[in-house]
């Protein structure tokens, strides 16, 4: 069984990929558990770090939005789970790219899927920045999406995409609406919502950072440990159980940029703590305060997806599974 990551040099992609090489059960194509014997990371840079020295690793770089070069890549792949995309403050500042890539490259994955004729699995990263508007106090799986962002815009569209995909027959295609993942390891991107991590991680590592929204600014969130879990679950599902619109809205919990701060200050031990400095960016905080302020996906919880149980959990598990990286990147970049 051969999958394929795109967006594999990524945090999330890395941390899925070592999943699947410790052996978390993948369905193939007959409905059973497969043995993984490729695992295919491509993104701009190939993917490299601690537990990806597998001989059943291929690390590749290249264009998404080079259908050719996307083509390849698939050549005999059964599952594919596509995360590549320029984040949601880089697709707003750069209109350009963001439709080259998030909307091209999606194009490209899907076409490239089709090519195949055996109509693979495929799981595609969608956010919550498909909703926006006037919305209700929670957000459900029958919210319709009025995006406010470029990013979003083409979030909505790669959604629909993988449902008529699905719908033809072409694949058995998935979209999965994120919450923010917090924390993520290494340094801070172009993503509106990077200042939800950057608070929890930075100062663990003795770094000051700057957050661009004010104290009360309020985001739902996940863990990435129970983002990768949910990737596997609904990976082994079949599409019919995410209801003709073939998406998850997965929950997260609601916290403030204060409240993250005040978790990494509870669980910070002796350690010698960086400086949270709030500095309001107005571009960065009317993207924030158009995204849902609360998930009720009544699907993912019908189906089994779990959320982390409070702050607390979220913060343990970073320092947990992925400090001690951390670290050692701050050092490396000393």
């Amino acid at each position: 069984m051969k999958v394929v990551i795109t967006g594999g040099a990524g945090f999330l992609g890395k941390k899925l990929a070592r999943r699947i090489l410790e052996g978390a059960e993948l369905l193939g194509p007959s409905g059973q558990p497969e043995q993984v014997r490729e695992l295919t990371l491509f993104d701009v840079v190939p993917a490299s770090g601690p537990g990806l020295d597998d001989p059943r690793v291929h690390a590749l770089a290249g264009d998404i939005a080079n259908f050719a070069t996307v083509q390849s890549i698939m050549q005999g792949a059964s599952t594919v789970f596509h995360f590549a995309a320029v984040v949601s403050a880089g697709a707003e500042a750069d209109f350009d790219l963001g439709y080259k890539v998030n909307l091209d490259g999606t194009r490209y994955v899907l076409e490239a899927c089709r090519a195949l004729g055996t109509a693979p699995r495929m799981i595609f990263t969608s956010s919550l920045a498909a909703y926006g508007g006037d919305l209700p106090p929670a957000v459900t799986d029958d919210t319709p999406l009025t995006p406010q962002t470029s990013y979003g815009a083409q979030k909505s569209i790669g959604e629909f995409l993988v449902r008529d995909y699905t719908r033809k027959g072409y694949l058995r295609g998935t979209a999965i609406r994120l919450p923010t993942i917090c924390v993520r390891t290494g340094a801070p991107n172009k993503a509106a919502s990077t200042w939800a991590s950057s608070i929890v991680r930075e100062p663990l590592t003795g770094v000051d950072v700057v957050c661009p929204v004010t104290p009360q600014t309020v985001m739902a969130v996940l863990s990435p440990r129970r983002t990768v879990d949910a990737f596997v679950r609904a990976h082994n599902l079949e599409v019919d159980a995410f209801g003709p619109g073939r998406t998850l809205l997965l929950n997260g919990i609601n916290v403030t940029a204060r409240e993250l701060e005040a978790a990494m200050q509870r669980h910070a031990g002796n350690r010698r703590t960086g400086t949270v400095t709030w500095q309001h960016d107005p571009m960065i905080q009317r993207i924030c305060d158009g995204w849902p302020q609360g998930i009720d996906g009544a699907r993912a919880r019908r189906l089994g997806f779990e959320t982390d149980r409070d702050l607390d959990e979220i913060v343990r598990h970073f320092i947990a599974d992925d400090l001690d990286e951390q670290m050692r990147l701050v050092s490396r970049a000393a």
